[in-house]
């Protein structure tokens, strides 16, 4: 089982740092643009609060801890924590302008930052990447404050079977588009492989339980394409 999990790091850190310099620009292309509405439909159901404190973990180029940082007119605390170097990177040049996000290179199963520490915990289609889901959601559990809050956001399972099929007629493109953008089709054949064989909205929520959270819900965004899950810790 270790060396699974370990194999699963080394092969996620290797599509990221082959795709990182085009990961914006294929989002936006293989969601049609819609991922930055559903970016903002999580932030909306957080409502932070100003001087609110947020951890956001495999935070990519930064785009969840930006919104969230204007949504509080600067005065929120955040922590970026992303694994692979090259993602770290252009997070870190995007949002260098924002002095109140720190960064740290860290996997979500072992995160350097102190207990009880956060009021919002984050993970936007970062989850079905990990190699230990439960060890990351306990470590969320860990981090976050009595009366903090975890949300995920990840691609789920349309509960339509005609938008489904048209998903996956959709789906089995993206590969073909990522050979002409980023030359090679091979981390979008992982990408469909990682959503195909990720949780349920039902699965996911019962792991969450698991962590120790409660009052653990979901709402379904684009017919079950993508779903925010939430849970607090009390």
């Amino acid at each position: 089982m270790k060396n699974t999990f370990q194999d699963k790091s080394k092969l996620v850190n290797s599509v990221f740092s082959k795709v990182y310099k085009k990961y914006d620009l294929m989002n936006d292309i293989m969601s049609l643009g819609i991922h930055r509405l559903w970016k903002k439909k999580l932030i909306d159901w957080i409502n932070p609060q100003l001087e609110n404190s947020l951890v956001d973990v495999a935070s990519g180029t930064g785009d969840i801890a930006k919104i969230f940082s204007l949504k509080t007119k600067n005065s929120s605390s955040i922590s970026c924590v992303e694994p692979n170097k090259e993602m770290l990177s252009i997070g870190k040049f995007n949002l260098k302008k924002f002095k109140n996000i720190k960064w740290y290179k860290a996997e979500a199963e072992k995160i350097p930052l102190n207990d009880n520490a956060f009021d919002f915990y984050t993970i936007s289609f970062g989850i079905r990447n990990v190699s230990n889901i439960n060890l990351s959601l306990d470590e969320a559990f860990r981090i976050l404050r009595p009366g903090g809050r975890f949300f995920c956001l990840e691609f789920s399972k349309i509960n339509n079977e005609f938008l489904n099929l048209i998903y996956k007629k959709y789906s089995n493109i993206l590969p073909h588009i990522g050979k002409h953008i980023v030359g090679s089709s091979k981390p979008y054949e992982y990408l469909i492989k990682s959503i195909d064989d990720f949780y349920s909205q039902e699965e996911l929520k019962n792991l969450i339980e698991k962590a120790g959270f409660t009052n653990v819900e979901y709402r379904n965004l684009s017919g079950g394409i993508s779903a925010i899950h939430t849970g607090w810790k009390i």
